[in-house]
């Protein structure tokens, strides 16, 4: 056999190039999912976080809350997970750590990150009229007068399309409802039939979407910013730019992928038993909360098909904090990239100038602290992120100091202090 030494040099030459680019190559960044640590072991004070529990504890024994479940993470590593007092007080029901609460507003958080997935793809543009997806929403109007005896009322054309943006920074003038500040809205929304948060009734998001689109705007788009049903817009528009149903598109491209199992709008039945009841105090003695405008049970009862964007879901405060985690890890969780750190970079800019907040501003999903908040003490670093829901549940994260903070609780018509608490005994932990 004859060989050609040319040959031979170049291979090895070739080989030799392959390997130093190769070892040159940075490897792909695999962050773990959640695990327990000792407080020590991040940096966390272990006597102080002796006091933050006797805190909760406290709240709990004195009956400013029936019961709560705590989480806090640093680097990546739970330091604490308490569960407090009981999840249902008329059965003597002890509260567990997996415990399953109705998240309401958090849902937005969620909903916010689905449509930057599905932005990040190229479907659509933040600055694109939602009517380019949702007809109806055409040429939308600005209430002008309303009469009280008949809920009648007159429009002017707005000045502007809602946008893709309008929506997730809730500028777009759409309102809330039931909740909604304006009592004019209220009943305009009321007559209409609309659906505000969550509902065991046989209609989808898409129907009552139609019919929200048809009513007026409490200003034009962009001019101000007023909480509204934005989010269960973009739930909508998630199913027609993904071709599938939105619970399902979460469940398979966001919670299966995290690891997210105790995460929906309605419980599969061998999870049921873990949802917490929603107490109320009347004569100094907690009780469930009756129905109201809603069913407490929705989660678990009627038709199932309502996916609300804005309030829907259900979760654990450890289902929580993983899908936290994946933003302070610049989008990626145990292999999983969800979303670019340059796209969690602009949902964490402020999105709406000065129409919101002092010590914040508002992203395209959170509310964000900035220097201003800083000074305030008590909220985290510049850059941390926050939200909470209708049913006494918050959340904050610090991308600075790695920490996320949960509290949750299901109460309505209460007043207790523990939110504020909680977070701000939460920042005294750092001990590095």
């Amino acid at each position: 056999m004859n060989i050609n030494p040319r040959s031979i040099f170049q291979f090895l030459l070739c080989f030799l190039i392959s390997s130093s680019l190769l070892a040159q190559t940075p490897s792909i960044k695999k962050s773990p999912p959640l695990s327990e640590a000792s407080p020590q072991s991040v940096g966390i004070s272990p006597e102080r976080l002796k006091k933050l529990d006797a805190m909760l504890e406290e709240s709990v024994k004195n009956e400013e809350l029936p019961g709560l479940v705590a989480m806090i993470v640093r680097n990546g590593k739970i330091v604490y997970h308490s569960a407090k007092g009981f999840a249902d007080v008329e059965s003597g029901k002890a509260m567990q750590k997996d415990a399953i609460f109705r998240i309401a507003s958090q849902t937005k958080a969620i909903t916010s990150t689905a449509v930057m997935m599905l932005w990040e793809e190229g479907k659509f543009r933040l600055d694109d009229p939602i009517s380019k997806f949702i007809p109806e929403f055409k040429n939308p109007q600005v209430l002008q007068n309303f009469r009280y005896g008949d809920t009648s009322y007159t429009a002017v054309a707005a000045n502007k399309e809602i946008t893709i943006r309008h929506l997730l920074t809730h500028t777009s003038g759409l309102g809330y409802g039931v909740i909604d500040g304006d009592e004019r809205m209220k009943r305009i929304y009321h007559k209409a039939g609309i659906i505000d948060l969550y509902t065991t009734e046989n209609i989808s998001i898409g129907d009552n979407v139609k019919k929200l689109a048809k009513l007026p705007l409490h200003h034009n788009p962009g001019e101000k910013y007023t909480y509204s049903e934005g989010l269960d817009v973009l739930g909508y528009l998630i199913e027609i730019v993904s071709g599938m149903p939105f619970d399902r598109f979460l469940r398979e491209r966001l919670f299966e992928p995290l690891g997210m199992q105790d995460t929906w709008f309605y419980l599969p039945d061998a999870k049921a038993s873990r949802l917490v009841t929603i107490h109320r105090k009347t004569n100094g003695k907690w009780e469930g909360f009756p129905t109201t405008f809603y069913d407490p049970n929705y989660p678990i009862t009627g038709a199932k098909r309502f996916f609300s964007g804005g309030a829907g879901l259900s979760s654990t405060a450890k289902d929580y904090a993983t899908f936290l985690q994946m933003y302070l890890n610049g989008g990626e969780l145990n292999g999983v990239r969800i979303l670019s750190r340059t796209t969690i970079k602009t949902i964490m800019q402020n999105q709406t100038g000065n129409l919101w907040g002092d010590g914040k501003h508002y992203g395209l999903a959170f509310g964000v602290v900035n220097e201003k908040g800083i000074a305030q003490g008590g909220i985290g670093s510049e850059g941390t992120f926050d939200w909470g829901g209708y049913f006494n549940t918050q959340y904050f994260a610090d991308p600075e100091e790695k920490i996320i903070g949960i509290l949750m609780k299901q109460t309505q018509q209460i007043g207790e202090e523990t939110g504020w608490k909680f977070r701000q005994m939460v920042f005294t932990l750092v001990d590095d």
